[in-house]
């Protein structure tokens, strides 16, 4: 064996192993890459005494920041920082499966500990995160990646899912927003979301945007057809500026809904779309 095929071999084994180590990860769990049979530890955890993570400043993970990784075939590109990172979408979470496994930053994943999985935040980084229909907060470090269903932004500790009142319905509405180490951050704080702002939450698929409001609604008129009803509507931009004509559907009471929906989208050839929440 040469020297220089050696040096291939390696290196493939190298790659190899990281990759490993990416997808292996509890942020593999809900909705992921091997979801199945994962679930709450089996006995009853009272989660009222564990306190939220407490943001720190801390050196970036040498095994879980590569520039960029592979996943069932996506690339995913780790940010460079977490500065101003807000984000809303839908959040799952993930137990006793991964309890005790090596997580993408190297630490095991504890799901009694305040914790999260995201795909492309610095690791480790920390968020406060909002369940959009109740108000609830929590503060948790991101150490981990996943999870890689497309639609999910954020995978939860089993903890957190219950202090967010989440984990019953397995996924939730939630902003996502990265803390800055050193300030004075908790999740005791009052939410900033008033009832009325709660209740108007909602999630919705985006199929599209455009200046031409006949575009819209050619898109919309195709859309309705193709679904046999008239679920697709336009919402136009209430704000100064451009005016952009955006074609939805919802809003819808759960995340499955979306799933269910995207899955008849595709199968008609309407693959470009987005989940969004908005009030």
């Amino acid at each position: 064996m040469t020297t220089l095929f050696r040096k291939q071999v390696i290196y493939i084994l190298l790659l190899t192993s990281l990759s490993l180590g990416l997808i292996s990860c509890g942020g593999s769990g809900s909705g992921s890459i091997i979801s199945s049979h994962d679930g709450p530890p089996s006995e009853q955890i009272d989660v009222s005494g564990i306190p939220d993570a407490v943001p720190q400043q801390t050196s970036r993970s040498k095994y879980g920041n590569p520039t960029s990784y592979v996943v069932l075939g996506k690339r995913y590109y780790v940010m460079p920082s977490s500065n101003d990172y807000k984000e809303r979408g839908i959040a799952s979470w993930y137990g006793s499966k991964f309890h005790g496994k090596r997580t993408s930053s190297g630490e095991p994943y504890d799901m009694h500990a305040m914790t999260a999985a995201h795909k492309t935040l610095p690791l480790p980084t920390y968020v406060k995160v909002t369940n959009l229909k109740n108000g609830r907060q929590v503060v948790l470090k991101v150490n981990d990646r996943g999870p890689f269903h497309k639609s999910r932004i954020i995978d939860l500790s089993h903890t957190a899912a219950v202090k967010l009142g989440i984990k019953g319905t397995g996924t939730g509405l939630v902003e996502v927003e990265a803390l800055t180490p050193g300030q004075t951050h908790t999740a005791a704080e009052a939410p900033s979301y008033t009832p009325d702002k709660l209740a108007a939450v909602g999630l919705y698929l985006q199929l599209g945007a455009f200046v031409s409001s006949q575009n819209a609604y050619q898109l919309k008129d195709r859309v309705n057809l193709a679904l046999s009803d008239s679920q697709a509507h336009i919402s136009k931009t209430l704000r100064e500026g451009p005016q952009f004509y955006r074609v939805r559907i919802g809003p819808f009471s759960n995340t499955e809904q979306t799933d269910d929906l995207v899955h008849t989208l595709n199968q008609k050839g309407f693959e470009k779309h987005r989940r969004i929440v908005i009030e």
